[in-house]
């Protein structure tokens, strides 16, 4: 019996055209920021999403808003933090609510975080795991294998877990379902030159 056969007869059982290759549209939350969310649509449940931009470029800022967003939604959270860079005082000013998140520091050990990372999705639980890699050396960052970030993608398939990592450049490559690049495209500093002045707000572009 031949596939287009087979095909059309489950196809008749099962009364509607059957796709293969199809997946059910995963659900997104919203990040928090309105402009990624209009291109995006928010970030998806089940996948892997990818930040990543050079220092100052907004990437901290827009992981803060992501996890802000859904510690509101009162889901538990967890931040594996590879570079022990992460600010609780700054993060709770930017709506964090710390009580949801669970913070797991690696001590400057990247193979640590991704099997932090790994065991967090396995074990469940977490509305949102998150990486940050943002302060690991590029070097350091570049020796996860393309297989390491393809189990990880793999083990957060069928969860409704968001997957997040930050990194100062791309290194999930195509195991990512959603990639946002970081740029800063300008400064507004209070005070005049030559006296006190403080740094107001940073202007930043993201592409998907």
């Amino acid at each position: 019996m031949g596939a287009a056969v087979l095909k059309k007869q489950f196809e008749s059982v099962l009364g509607g055209h059957l796709d293969w290759q199809s997946r059910p549209e995963p659900e997104r939350v919203p990040s928090g920021v309105s402009e990624v969310d209009g291109v995006t649509g928010g970030l998806a449940r089940g996948c892997l999403t990818e930040i990543h931009g050079p220092a100052s470029s907004g990437r901290t800022s827009l992981l803060h808003s992501i996890l802000a967003k859904a510690t509101a939604r009162e889901e538990v959270c967890a931040l594996v933090d590879a570079e022990d860079s992460f600010d609780p005082v700054s993060a709770a000013e930017s709506g964090v609510w710390l009580p949801r998140l669970l913070w797991i520091r690696c001590g400057h050990n990247t193979e640590q975080a991704l099997k932090a990372a790994d065991l967090l999705i396995q074990g469940g639980g977490f509305g949102l795991v998150a990486m940050d890699l943002g302060n690991t050396p590029v070097e350091s960052a570049r020796r996860i294998s393309l297989t390491s970030w393809f189990r990880l993608r793999r083990a957060v398939e069928h969860t409704p877990a968001v997957l997040v990592t930050v990194g100062r450049q791309s290194y999930a490559k195509t195991c990512a379902s959603l990639t946002l690049e970081c740029r800063r495209e300008r400064e507004v500093w209070s005070g005049a030159r030559g006296s006190s002045r403080l740094l107001r707000r940073i202007e930043v572009s993201r592409s998907t």
